[in-house]
């Protein structure tokens, strides 16, 4: 699959717009420890590449799970946009995926950003659960990819010690995994959610009223806590750009989006109503040179009320427009990448 088929944002050279701090650094919140890989020298990423960074090898047991997770760091040589893609990757013996690619992107804003915790370093993260449908062995990949439509010669590089792959070393038992649905790049289909000014809804709850299948998660009988995380990508959309569908493009670019965030994690009573809802929340901004961004979430440690009546959870994120640009919720490209994803983890005893 080319790069340009995951995200094909609108890149010019142009540089920053405002000094916006990264997001939030998600946690690791699967059980258990992990084994982790490290890129040990730099590694470019030409223009228009999809470029294999790292690879963790398993042999599971049918029905096994893993939790992995990725953190690509990488730097620019060019002052102008360059995509930035962070691809979680697993296959069976066969070459087969297994069971989607986890993915996220931003545009790195040039090596003259400052804006980033280190000056001209973008950091992404992507996690994936891994279920093994059969047992066997499996090869995980992370890969990064670059795209742009600027002139000239450049590329991203991957930079050593700060991009890694974790894969966790236990079973993740009873742990699910969440994603949104079908939403291509340029939207054709007018099938991606958006929040913004009309057309668009003015907000949206991702895994609860976008179209992603209702799904409640059961908690184990022996599960002393419960964790749960999301990542979710949001993408800004001017007039002209490919990334949305043209009926939502209503401002010029430079006009930047704020939207308001809020993950929840809530326990069901037995009349399947809200007994007790876990969350957290942020205000998030987001420039229409970095285009793509991704709100990472994670709630951890959280006790099963036994009052309740029910182990029963549903996982959602509320996402309410503020200001500026109409924002797409970014779902599964392809059939086969996803881009806002969840998972939840039992903490079991031992």
């Amino acid at each position: 699959m080319q790069p340009t088929t995951l995200l094909r944002p609108l890149l010019i050279a142009v540089l920053a717009l405002a000094l916006v701090p990264l997001w939030p650094t998600p946690a690791q919140a699967g059980t258990g420890g992990n084994t982790r890989v490290t890129l040990t020298a730099d590694s470019d990423i030409p223009r228009g590449a999809t470029v294999e960074l790292l690879r963790q090898t398993l042999t599971l047991a049918a029905g096994e799970k893993r939790h992995l997770r990725s953190r690509l760091e990488a730097t620019s040589s060019t002052t102008g946009i360059v995509g930035l893609t962070n691809r979680v990757k697993c296959v069976n013996a066969a070459g087969t995926t297994v069971p989607v690619i986890a993915a996220s992107a931003r545009n790195h804003e040039g090596y003259d950003t400052a804006t980033y915790a280190t000056p001209g370093h973008l950091p992404l993260f992507a996690d994936l659960l891994l279920t093994a449908p059969a047992a066997g062995v499996y090869t995980c990949f992370l890969y990064g990819s670059a795209y742009s439509t600027l002139p000239g010669t450049y590329h991203l590089t991957a930079v050593a010690k700060g991009t890694w792959l974790e894969v966790s070393t236990t079973d993740q038992v009873g742990a699910r995994w969440w994603q949104n649905p079908s939403c291509e790049s340029a939207d054709t289909a007018k099938a991606c959610t958006y929040v913004g000014t009309a057309p668009a809804r003015s907000d949206a709850w991702v895994f609860y009223d976008d179209g992603t299948p209702a799904y409640q998660w059961r908690a184990q009988q022996n599960a002393t806590a419960v964790s749960a995380q999301a990542n979710v990508e949001l993408t800004t959309c001017p007039k002209g750009t490919a990334s949305c569908a043209a009926s939502m493009q209503a401002h010029p670019r430079g006009e930047n989006a704020v939207v308001d965030t809020r993950f929840e994690f809530v326990q069901l009573d037995a009349t399947d109503h809200a007994c007790r809802t876990h969350s957290t929340a942020a205000r998030k901004t987001v420039t229409d040179d970095a285009h793509h961004s991704v709100a990472y979430f994670a709630l951890a440690d959280l006790p099963v009320d036994p009052g309740c009546g029910s182990r029963e959870f549903i996982m959602r994120v509320y996402v309410k427009h503020v200001s500026g640009q109409t924002v797409k919720i970014d779902g599964v490209q392809g059939g086969l990448t996803s881009l806002t994803n969840g998972i939840a983890f039992n903490h079991l005893p031992g």
